[in-house]
């Protein structure tokens, strides 16, 4: 048994379901700068954003401006943009909603005085400094999906209705900005889409099978390089902000129990030992953990990957390492799978589930 990690090592037992619903995406080129904890915004009269006028420029820009004088990063104005689009569309408003007749300006704020006054909510600076300021008092909000982040601050009754504004509010925060930055790492680091495509960083070490099962091929994480369980525990490191060494979470230590995390096999087991959350619903950043044999996995380690989107409509789209067969084996992929089809996701601390 491959104690340390390697999951999928048999490549004719991968051929079964979720093989048959391959559909191979592109990876995202990567960004070429870091990201740095706050951006100052760079706009006049002459700056064009397609699809957006003036006034929305200047309030994103004002959101923006505030944002930094609370020294909030670059995903914190990230959110704040999204926010305001899914409330206002990025104007200040004067009028309310079903939900809220009381609600005013670019982020539809309620007149409950957590606030403060008519004009300090159609003022598109104060009100999005309060909004950074309350963002700032979400516990662990950095590690949280975007769109779930601004529902703890706004507590609308959909989590997921910002979801679909995050695209642009990245678009609007990196054409209005001063200074390039990367989404990777660090602060800017997003659950699920910390790296852009294949930045796993051994893909060119050598796997067990290249050196031998007695030979050191155990990447810094304790698991044997370039197989499914080293990439989603990669994943994991960099959702809880961990890109280098010392990492947060190793295969030796991820268990309060002692007990290594193991191999796939063994994950589900790891996720309960550690308390952490698991269901049957797929998020953005979860593991996706498959049983023996489920859906073609191998037969006696099982396989895991990482939710890369989710589609609706019961689809999702997985990353991972060792998925495919040889000579695809021990690399980077991409494939669109139904919910129904592995055995359970794990989440992170940070994910919710809805049913």
């Amino acid at each position: 048994m491959l104690s340390t990690g390697a999951a999928v090592v048999a490549p004719v037992t991968l051929l079964g379901l979720i093989f048959s619903m391959l559909l191979l995406l592109a990876p995202a080129k990567p960004a070429a700068a870091d990201c740095g904890p706050a951006v100052s915004v760079v706009i006049d009269g002459t700056t064009k954003v397609e699809g957006y006028a003036q006034e929305q420029l200047q309030n994103a820009a004002a959101i923006m401006g505030a944002g930094k004088a609370q020294d909030l990063s670059v995903k914190g104005q990230m959110i704040s943009v999204m926010v305001s689009l899914g409330e206002s569309g990025l104007r200040v408003l004067d009028t309310g909603d079903g939900a809220g007749p009381d609600s005013r300006g670019l982020f539809q704020q309620r007149e409950n005085g957590a606030w403060g006054s008519y004009a300090d909510r159609m003022d598109p600076v104060i009100s999005a400094t309060n909004f950074a300021r309350a963002l700032q008092g979400v516990a662990g909000w950095e590690l949280l999906e975007p769109t779930l982040a601004g529902n703890k601050v706004q507590r609308n009754a959909d989590p997921y209705h910002y979801e679909t504004y995050w695209p642009e509010a990245v678009k609007l925060v990196q054409a209005l900005s001063s200074s390039k930055f990367s989404l990777q790492g660090g602060d800017c680091a997003i659950p699920g889409q910390s790296g852009a495509g294949d930045d796993y960083p051994w893909k060119t070490s050598s796997t067990w099978l290249q050196v031998g099962a007695n030979a050191a091929s155990t990447s810094p994480l304790g698991m044997y390089y370039r197989e499914c369980v080293d990439f989603a525990l990669w994943r994991v490191n960099q959702q809880l902000g961990s890109t280098g060494a010392p990492f947060k979470v190793l295969n030796a230590t991820f268990r309060p129990d002692g007990q290594r995390l193991g191999s796939a096999l063994t994950w589900k087991a790891g996720w309960h030992a550690k308390g952490w959350p698991v269901g049957s619903v797929p998020r953005v950043g979860a593991v996706v953990w498959y049983a023996p044999g489920a859906g073609g996995a191998d037969p006696n380690f099982g396989h895991v990957a990482v939710v890369k989107e989710v589609k609706g409509n019961g689809i999702y789209v997985e990353e991972g390492y060792n998925g495919n067969p040889a000579p695809d084996d021990h690399s980077y992929y991409t494939r669109t799978v139904a919910n129904s089809v592995p055995s359970a996701f794990l989440y992170l601390p940070a994910h919710e589930e809805t049913t």
